[in-house]
């Protein structure tokens, strides 16, 4: 979602930090702005549109050392310039910069605001006119920056500047990612470390109900009521270069290729020298302890975790159910007597995601999550971690980090099996070195998945996909992934509903989608094929070598049943891929969508 980043030291501060905010564009946002510490006060710069727009309006001469930066993604209020960050208060002394959303904000504009004339439409706005309240009241900037913290309620990351002591930059923290970059001379603030790796790889975090008081030679964290924090740094192992695109025109095409190496690298990180898997023995034990799993996520990592539910019950026979973050906490079904929560995140940020995690640990339940990112807030305040190992993942459709948690599942699934001495044949890495492999193979045939979507996808306007068993849940993720960058309406649906409705949808040249890796359900999707080819459909089918008859357009290598979700999704990644290149789409950045989903 939006994205935040600051700069205090040495250096002329409006090229660090729009180089910050082009490493955060992967989050969405639809404008953009900086202020800067100028030699006649702060010097505004604010537009709709790209980052390119606002490096044009900022031009090459701006002055500072000193400067927030911010990329907006429109919650309250239209995109526009005048609801673009950074906000300023009536005197324009103080300048805000804010992620997350407000929820009493209407009502602190009727108890603190009643006298001041607001120019725009967003929340933001109301916070940085309380701290000149507060100001103008008597207290001090830090204080006043407190005593409105302490007010709000919903979620922020936000820094703010004082013209008045404009050597400080005040920085504050809930619910929303927001970390402290740390160098020699020089301190930064970011939403996500891969936005100022090009300054330090330094950094510290940053915990719900802190404020910062962040100078160029300083850092002094603080509670909301004042008493002072003391906390570690930490080294980021990103490496700058993994958020290139190199020779790639789309990150997206650059992660799709990337997957065979992340599942080697899964296998090496997951594995001891003996080749056995190497799990810590606490994550073990809640696997094995608990009556019924309770996967909980969203999008892409929803789909994984249906995936991960079939791997889980079928390897090492535990009960799971399945569940989207944003229904589950406001509709949470009757738990079993000794739950286990699983959170899966590429981010680790997902809002409605920790919502659920917090009233878990209320509720003294054990949690573990699946994430990307290693210190994030989903991972620091769960009992466990799994990374996934991906690598940064720019592109707003997540593909190597879907594949990666399903590949962190059957890792879980084959560890429980064993602690808990249920014979199987399942070897999670030898599988997953075929996988590799295999994956290898099919992103090699980019000229045949460009060709499907020529064929099928660059006049329709719909499309749907079919699957049954385990291949429903990956026609549900090609179907996402579909939509979500082409702007084709894409649906995917398990093949024996097609009657029960659907099948009134298909007219002549309406594209079907159809995957089949499973013996045992392979008839019975050909028949759907058939079905709705007898309306007029044009039908696709992918299947491997185990299922395959004569006319499928892809057939992929044989794995194990149960891992096929981690090989069939590659063809349907590289056709959407594909057909949003071809119908002039922003691959990389979606219209409407946002990386990380940090509010409900």
């Amino acid at each position: 979602m939006c994205g935040i980043v600051g700069y205090i030291g040495n250096e002329q501060a409006a090229d660090i930090l729009l180089k910050g905010l082009k490493k955060l564009e992967y989050r969405g946002y639809d404008s953009a702005g900086i202020a800067l510490v100028g030699n006649e006060g702060i010097d505004l710069y604010k537009e709709q549109g790209r980052i390119a727009v606002l490096e044009e309006a900022v031009g090459t001469e701006a002055p500072g050392t000193i400067g927030i930066g911010h990329t907006r993604w429109a919650t309250h209020g239209p995109p526009s310039r005048l609801n673009a960050h950074p906000h300023q208060s009536t005197s324009e002394r103080f300048t805000i910069v804010h992620n997350g959303v407000i929820e009493n904000y209407n009502e602190l504009k009727k108890e603190f605001l009643q006298d001041v004339k607001l120019i725009s439409d967003t929340d933001t706005e109301v916070i940085v006119q309380i701290v000149e309240h507060f100001v103008n009241e008597g207290l001090s900037t830090e204080d006043a920056f407190r005593r409105t913290l302490s007010v709000l309620e919903g979620s922020y990351a936000t820094a703010l500047i004082d013209n008045d002591d404009s050597d400080v930059i005040y920085v504050g923290k809930n619910k929303s990612p927001l970390l402290i970059g740390v160098g020699n001379g020089v301190n930064v603030i970011a939403s996500d470390a891969m936005a100022m790796l090009h300054v330090t790889k330094e950094f510290m975090e940053i915990m719900d109900g802190e404020i910062v008081v962040l100078t160029q030679n300083n850092v002094k964290v603080k509670t909301l009521d004042g008493h002072p924090v003391s906390r570690d740094t930490f080294t980021t192992d990103i490496d700058e270069s993994d958020t290139e695109k190199g020779t790639y025109s789309h990150f997206m095409l650059k992660e799709i290729d990337e997957q065979p190496f992340v599942i080697r690298n899964i296998i090496q990180k997951y594995q001891d020298e003996s080749g056995d898997i190497k799990l810590d023995e606490n994550i073990r034990a809640a696997i094995n302890d608990t009556d019924r799993i309770y996967i909980i996520a969203a999008g892409t990592s929803y789909h994984a975790g249906l995936v991960g539910k079939e791997m889980l019950e079928k390897v090492a026979k535990k009960p799971v159910e399945v569940h989207i973050a944003s229904e589950f906490l406001y509709n949470e079904p009757l738990l079993s007597s000794n739950p286990l929560f699983i959170f899966i995140s590429q981010s680790g940020e997902t809002a409605d995601s920790r919502g659920v995690l917090v009233n878990a640990k209320k509720n003294g339940y054990r949690s573990i999550t699946i994430t990307n990112v290693p210190g994030s807030t989903l991972s620091r305040e769960a009992d466990f971690t799994l990374h996934t190992y991906a690598g940064p993942e720019i592109a707003v459709a997540s593909t190597k980090a879907y594949t990666a948690q399903m590949a962190v599942f059957s890792i879980l699934a084959m560890d429980s099996a064993r602690a808990q001495e249920i014979q199987t044949d399942f070897n999670a890495i030898q599988e997953l070195s075929l996988i590799a492999n295999a994956m290898e193979v099919l992103c090699d045939q980019k000229d045949v998945m460009e060709q499907i979507a020529r064929d099928y996808l660059l006049e329709t306007r719909n499309c749907f996909f079919i699957g049954r068993s385990m291949d429903y849940s990956v026609v549900q993720e090609g179907a996402l992934k579909l939509k979500e960058i082409s702007y084709i309406q894409a649906e995917g649906f398990a093949g024996g509903e097609l009657k029960h409705g659907t099948i009134a949808l298909i007219e002549d040249g309406t594209p079907v989608i159809a995957v089949t890796t499973q013996k045992a359900t392979n008839l019975n999707i050909r028949g759907n094929v058939r079905e709705v080819e007898a309306r007029g459909a044009n039908a696709c089918i992918i299947s491997t070598e185990d299922t395959k008859q004569d006319g499928d357009r892809i057939v992929l290598p044989t794995i194990n049943e149960l891992m096929t979700p981690l090989v069939s999704v590659i063809p349907l990644q590289l056709i959407s891929y594909y057909a949003a290149l071809h119908r002039g789409c922003d691959v990389d950045k979606p219209r409407n969508l946002a990386k990380s989903v940090t509010v409900e």
